[in-house]
C-alpha cells in the first residue's frame, strides 16, 4: 500500500471515528488543522508523510472525551497504523506527535521534540485561536454548561496539569488560561505570524465583550 492510499485510508478512519464528535473536536477540526499544517511546512524542513498523519491522527481519541485518559489516542493510533504497514519508525514518530501536542496547562514540560511536531502543534494551536477559536471555546464551555463569564471567578494562571484538566471555570477565563498565551508559543515563523492576527482579534473582541456585558456601549 503506497503512501496516498494509506492517507486516503487514514482520512476515512478519522471521519468514521470522530463521527458523533462535539463540534469543536470534529472531523472539520481535524480538516483545518491538516490544511494550516500543509500550508506551515511549505516553510519548514519536514517529513510531509509525518506532518499529514499526524495531523489526521493528532485528536484521534483526546483525552478530555476519554475520563482524562492520556493513553487511548496514541494507542489507537498505532493499532491503526500498523494494519496499514507503515513503516514503524514513522509510527512510533506520530505516536510522540499525539503524546506531545496538547497544552496540557502551561506548566508542563513536552518530553519530545521534533520539526514535525514544531508544524503540526503550530496548526493546531491556530484553531484554538481568532475566530474560530473564539467559537471553539463557547462551544466546548456549553457542551460541559459551563459559564460564559462570571466577574468573581478570576482566571489562574498557575494551574497544575490536574487543575487544568478539571476546570469548570467560565468560558472567559479560557482566553487568559490558554488562548491568549499561545501566540508566544509558536514554533514556526508562519504559525506566528498568523496566530499574532488571530490574537489581536481575540482581543478585539474581548473588548467589545466587556463593553457589553458592562452596558458602556
Amino acid at each position: 500500500m503506497n503512501q496516498e492510499t494509506q492517507l486516503k485510508q487514514t482520512k476515512l478512519f478519522v471521519k468514521e471515528q470522530l463521527a458523533d464528535a462535539e463540534g469543536g473536536h470534529d472531523w472539520f477540526h481535524i480538516l483545518r488543522v491538516y490544511n494550516n499544517a500543509l500550508l506551515i511546512a511549505k516553510t519548514e524542513p519536514v517529513n510531509l508523510f509525518v506532518v499529514q498523519l499526524g495531523a489526521l491522527l493528532h485528536d484521534i481519541a483526546d483525552s478530555k472525551f476519554h475520563d482524562g485518559n492520556e493513553s487511548v489516542g496514541s494507542q489507537k493510533a498505532r493499532e491503526f497504523l500498523f494494519k496499514l504497514n507503515v513503516d514503524s519508525s514513522i509510527i512510533e514518530h506520530v505516536v510522540k506527535i499525539i503524546e506531545n501536542i496538547s497544552f496540557k496547562g502551561g506548566n508542563e514540560a513536552q518530553k519530545f521534540k521534533s520539526p514535525e511536531l514544531d508544524v503540526i502543534q503550530d496548526a493546531d494551536r491556530l484553531d484554538a485561536i481568532g475566530a474560530i477559536g473564539i467559537a471553539r471555546c463557547f462551544n466546548y464551555g456549553g457542551f460541559k454548561n459551563r459559564a460564559i463569564f462570571d466577574p468573581n471567578i478570576k482566571p489562574n494562571l498557575k494551574m497544575t496539569k490536574e487543575e487544568y484538566k478539571t476546570s469548570t471555570a467560565p468560558s472567559i477565563n479560557h482566553f487568559y488560561e490558554k488562548l491568549l498565551l499561545l501566540k508566544d508559543r509558536m514554533n514556526t515563523k508562519t504559525g506566528y505570524k498568523i496566530a499574532a492576527e488571530r490574537h489581536q482579534f481575540m482581543l478585539q473582541f474581548l473588548d467589545q465583550f466587556y463593553n457589553e456585558w458592562d452596558g458602556n456601549e
